[in-house]
């Protein structure tokens, strides 16, 4: 039997994590300890086959990780495209002027027609997804209690930290984290990929420049070990809790696009699963791989490996300041270098956020709340200031 494409892709992500130096994998496996990391890498297929004016990531899950970076190969694409009419880009291309509208969206770039997107994780995605594999592991499936005095500020039910309660499914979830942990607003994973079924796998920064028409996953590939059907149906599916998503079109050139999930016979060599029977206890690893094809990264706590928390220089390539600082290129180098600030009265990026231009965004994630992901706080994130300089 032949290699089948999801194992293809997830093969693809496999081997460029390996061929990373030493630097960016967690350290080796002694009798003591093995330290895992879970891994996430969007492939490109043509035709078959604490507040840091937002110089920190929050969120270094493995799947947002690789969604910046994506979004962040994305952007730089659109910078070398505005610099020149006679640069060229395998992920990129200018859109027409006839392509452009209210209805399908103003955006001056477009993913290429004969790309399709595909996400490979080595993990379950955190939150709804994952929570049959949460009961497998348990001796007890009772649902833990949750503390009225660990539930944050503006709580509501559908709220829960991510592995509270866990016999309560289809809800929005926080992120998981240790019952002493700061709280929180960031949600989990299969929260924010299932709002990336209505909203495109673009983020806030290259919905400006990037029509999302194209920029739907088509799969997503997880693990065989990985996969429980009715999570995944339920925290994604057009039947589960996203129901009411099911064929619904915006201006602007958004749907709802649910992608499939997949399943792959592969597994990361760095994964919980891969623990040798020499070493005793399993430990997170503290080191993020950036990667794609115009950057590399080894991250620790959302900051550059060996810069300080505060040390400027510790801002990694994905991190909103310096997403923000491209589309300012990319806007620069199109002839319109204080468009966002003139249409949003600010140079501080929630206002750009709330402005003109993303207003289809906004709506499709207001519906997407509203109907679909009920109980979602909003996490209103680092208001910073942006100029070119």
């Amino acid at each position: 039997m032949g290699v089948t494409e999801d194992d293809a892709i997830a093969e693809t992500v496999l081997k460029t994590y390996h061929a990373l130096p030493t630097k960016y994998k967690p350290v080796k496996a002694t009798e003591d300890y093995f330290h895992w990391v879970p891994l996430s890498g969007i492939v490109a297929v043509r035709g078959k086959v604490t507040r840091a004016n937002g110089s920190v990531l929050h969120d270094w899950h493995a799947e947002i990780v690789a969604l910046r970076a994506f979004n962040h190969l994305l952007l730089h694409e659109c910078l070398d495209l505005a610099a020149s009419p006679t640069n060229r880009s395998n992920i990129v291309r200018r859109r027409e002027q006839h392509e452009m509208s209210e209805a399908g969206g103003l955006q001056p770039f477009s993913i290429r027609d004969d790309l399709r997107l595909h996400m490979y994780s080595s993990e379950a995605p955190c939150g709804d997804a994952s929570m049959e594999l949460l009961m497998e592991t348990q001796a007890d499936p009772t649902p833990w209690p949750v503390a009225e005095s660990r539930r944050p500020l503006g709580w509501r039910p559908g709220l829960l930290r991510g592995r509270e309660s866990f016999a309560e499914l289809g809800i929005v979830r926080r992120k998981p984290a240790r019952a002493d942990s700061p709280q929180t607003l960031s949600k989990s994973c299969s929260d924010k990929l299932a709002l990336k079924q209505c909203t495109s796998i673009l983020s806030s920064h290259t919905s400006l420049l990037v029509n999302p028409a194209n920029a739907y996953l088509e799969s997503l590939i997880l693990p065989k070990s990985q996969y429980f059907a009715c999570a995944c149906d339920r925290s994604f599916g057009p039947q589960g809790r996203m129901k009411h998503m099911a064929g619904q079109k915006w201006s602007g050139g958004y749907s709802f696009r649910p992608f499939r999930i997949k399943t792959t016979t592969h597994e990361f060599a760095y994964s919980r699963r891969s623990k040798p029977a020499s070493s005793k206890e399993l430990r997170t690893s503290n080191v993020a791989a950036v990667c794609n094809p115009r950057l590399r990264e080894s991250l620790v706590v959302g900051r550059l490996q060996g810069r300080k928390k505060l040390d400027p220089r510790g801002a990694s390539a994905i991190c909103s300041k310096w997403m923000w600082t491209t589309v300012l290129q990319v806007l620069a180098a199109l002839g319109t270098p204080n468009l966002l600030q003139e249409v949003s009265g600010s140079s501080h990026v929630q206002a750009w956020k709330q402005c003109v231009l993303l207003v289809d965004r906004q709506r499709v994630k207001a519906d997407a709340r509203a109907k679909a992901l009920q109980g979602w706080i909003r996490n209103e994130g680092d208001n910073f200031e942006v100029n070119l300089e």
